[in-house]
Order: structure tokens, then C-alpha cells, then sequence
């Protein structure tokens, strides 16, 4: 596939933080290519398949986790950078590694490691998904971390757009490895960013649907929905009610990546954009959704907090597994030897270090890896961490 010039190009990436020879490579793939595979192969990505990404330590197995929504988000970023003409190996090496950093329970973990590290900078996951690729997964005698390409790190660093406010994380590995962070992210990054709106918006209804945590009758208040729900209707008048809900969040998906391809398009062209220099320096993103349909999605996303993510039964179980994981830090920082041989090793004996790498521990966890180490900690498992 012949790329178009604002695309970023595996031949003229900017490098890795550690200089390999070409000789070292294994097989016929471009830099992305081996940047996808890297995070495959990891085991931080492999974790993803027990950390919570809606549901608390799902009992089910037809709910989401971060893997699978993962996997979601890379299939709606390579449709688009395909359609658009950018690299869909970058693209896809962004999506699948961009949720690497959660620690265990979601949000409710990452708010508990917030406040154990207060007085030693704090916790972000996007910060530590960089530290995760960077340097804490190190499966190479050479150097430190996946030692992925710039475009790829700096990508994931301004999965928000521009930082202009580094946490102490991410400012120790951007004075490393420079990700020109106050500078706007290539459009593969874009892309992944807006992917990942797409899917977590859609099939979180599918799962709060699933669960009972939604009601179609409330979800068809919002006009959108309900006009693709006659349509649906229309369509498949005798089609099983199961079959029409999926339907709905297939058609969501469609319109909202058709929306996205349309109004990327039109702001490339408004801006005569020709160079990956003219993406980066743009005064807002270039891969977004038409005003009509950001309008859209913000009354979908306040919905989802007002009747999902904000139900009384989910905020009830994300108040327990902040307990677990603030009670987690409390247990290893009083008693280290509690901590893994490995950890304990390389514990660092001055604060905020030593904070520092309990939480990066913990934050490795997953759900059940969590509970489980709550348990041996305090002699009893944790009640009502399963919420569905």
C-alpha cells in the first residue's frame, strides 16, 4: 500500500533510544511491524486479559476486558488509517498498547495509587504505560524495555493530545528519549486515539445492556440511538431482540468510523496538509468527528456516566477495590518482605523511589493476581469485587 505524504513512514522513522543494527532484525518487517509484534509477544500485554475494563473482575466470560478491547480498538484504527492512507502497522502497534500502564480494577485502581503516591509525584497510566514499554518489560540482553521506535512512544505519550505538563514519569523518560511532547502526535496516533472513543462508547453498551446496568428504553432518549433503532427495526421486523442490539452497536461503530474518515478528509483538505511537519504544528486535531457527531457522542458518553459508569452497584464495588489496592501498598510498604524476591532485591531504600517501585508492583497486577495478594496479605479475601 503506497502511503500518503502526511503519513509517517517506517523507513524515515526517528530511531529507537537504543541504536540496534539491521542485521539484528528477524524477518521482513518494517520497524512498526516489529514495534505490533513486540507488544504481542509482551506480558504486560498478556495481563491485559485479566484487568478490568468496565466490569470489576467479571465473572462472565462474554464481558469486555482491557485485552479484548484492545483488540477492538486496533480492528476500528487500521479500518480508518487504511481508508486514510496511513501506516496501519503504526496504527495497530498504537491500539493495542495504549491501556498497557492500567493498573488492576481500572480507574478505581489507578485512584488508589493516586493517592498512595501524593507525596512522591503521583500516578498516571499513560505515564506508566510508557514506563511499562520503556523499562520495566526487559526481555532483551541489550538494553532496558521494548526499545520501541520513537513514533510509536511518542504516540502513546500524547494519546490526549499535547502534554505541556509532564508527570514526574513521563518527564524522566521524555529527558531520556525526547517525544517533543508540547508538539501535536502524528495521524496514526490520532487515529488511535479516537478509535479507542469508538469502541469503549459502543460496547459498553453492549456489555451494560448484557449486565441489566441499561435499559434500551432509557438508551433510546437520546435521538440518535432511537432513529437507528427504527431503522433497525424496520430492516428486520421479526429478527430476535439480542440480534437487534448488536445490530445497534455494529451501526454506532459504522457511522461513527464513516464520520471520522469524512471529517478527517475535509480538515486535510481545508488545510492543504501535505507533511507530517504541517500535522504536527496544526492548531487542533485532524482526525475528529464532524461538530453533529461530537454533539452526538457527548450526550452517549453522559449518559454512560449518568446510568453505567457512575451506577450505584459500580460505584459501590470500585469504592472496594480501591480499598484492596490502597490497603495493597499500605501492606507492602510496611512489610517489604511481603514483596516477590525479584522486588524485593531491587527495592530502593530513599523515598519517593521506594514508593515509586511498590507501585509500579502493584500496578503490574491483575484483578485476580490482586485479590489474591490481598488475601495472603491480611488473611481474607476481599468481599464484592463482582459486580456482573
Amino acid at each position: 500500500m503506497t502511503l500518503v505524504s502526511f503519513a509517517c513512514d517506517p523507513e524515515q522513522t526517528r530511531g529507537r533510544e537504543f541504536a540496534l543494527e539491521q542485521s539484528s532484525a528477524r524477518g521482513p518487517r518494517s520497524a512498526f511491524q516489529r514495534d505490533r509484534d513486540r507488544i504481542v509477544h509482551s506480558i504486560a500485554f498478556r495481563r491485559l486479559r485479566h484487568k478490568t475494563q468496565v466490569f470489576i473482575a467479571p465473572d462472565g466470560d462474554h464481558y469486555r476486558v482491557r485485552l479484548t478491547h484492545s483488540l477492538e480498538v486496533a480492528q476500528i484504527g487500521r479500518v480508518i488509517a487504511r481508508t486514510l492512507g496511513l501506516d496501519e502497522d503504526l496504527t495497530e502497534a498504537l491500539c493495542l498498547a495504549h491501556d498497557i500502564g492500567h493498573p488492576p480494577f481500572g480507574h478505581a485502581g489507578e485512584d488508589a495509587l493516586e493517592r498512595a503516591l501524593a507525596d512522591a509525584g503521583g500516578f498516571d497510566h499513560n505515564a506508566n504505560t510508557l514506563r511499562v514499554l520503556m523499562r520495566m518489560e526487559s526481555p532483551y540482553c541489550e538494553h532496558e524495555g521494548l526499545n520501541l521506535s520513537w513514533e510509536v512512544l511518542e504516540g502513546l505519550a500524547k494519546h490526549n493530545g499535547p502534554v505541556f505538563e509532564p508527570s514526574w514519569a513521563l518527564a524522566e523518560l521524555d529527558a531520556a528519549f525526547p517525544l517533543d511532547l508540547r508538539e501535536r502526535s502524528s495521524l496514526e496516533a490520532q487515529v488511535a486515539a479516537i478509535a479507542d472513543d469508538i469502541a469503549y462508547d459502543n460496547h459498553d453498551i453492549d456489555d451494560g445492556l448484557r449486565a441489566g446496568f441499561l435499559d434500551l428504553d432509557d438508551l433510546l432518549t437520546l435521538d440518535a440511538v432511537s432513529a437507528q433503532w427504527r431503522e433497525i427495526e424496520r430492516r428486520h421486523p421479526r429478527a430476535p431482540r439480542d440480534r437487534l442490539l448488536r445490530e445497534l452497536v455494529r451501526g454506532q461503530i459504522g457511522r461513527m468510523v464513516n464520520d471520522v474518515i469524512g471529517e478527517t478528509r475535509a480538515r486535510i483538505l481545508n488545510g492543504d496538509v501535505r507533511t507530517i511537519a504541517q500535522v504536527r504544528a496544526a492548531p487542533t486535531a485532524l482526525c475528529a468527528f464532524s461538530p453533529a457527531m461530537e454533539a452526538e457522542e457527548r450526550a452517549l458518553k453522559r449518559f454512560m456516566y449518568d446510568r453505567l459508569y457512575y451506577h450505584p452497584e459500580q460505584l459501590a464495588t470500585a469504592e472496594r477495590a480501591r480499598h484492596v489496592v490502597a490497603h495493597l501498598f499500605d501492606g507492602y510498604a510496611a512489610d517489604p518482605s511481603a514483596l516477590p524476591e525479584s522486588w524485593q532485591e531491587s527495592l530502593p531504600t530513599g523515598e519517593p523511589a521506594r514508593s515509586r517501585h511498590i507501585a509500579d508492583f502493584i500496578a503490574g497486577m491483575t484483578d485476580r493476581y490482586a485479590i489474591d495478594s490481598y488475601a495472603r496479605l491480611y488473611g481474607k479475601s476481599p468481599e464484592g469485587l463482582r459486580n456482573v
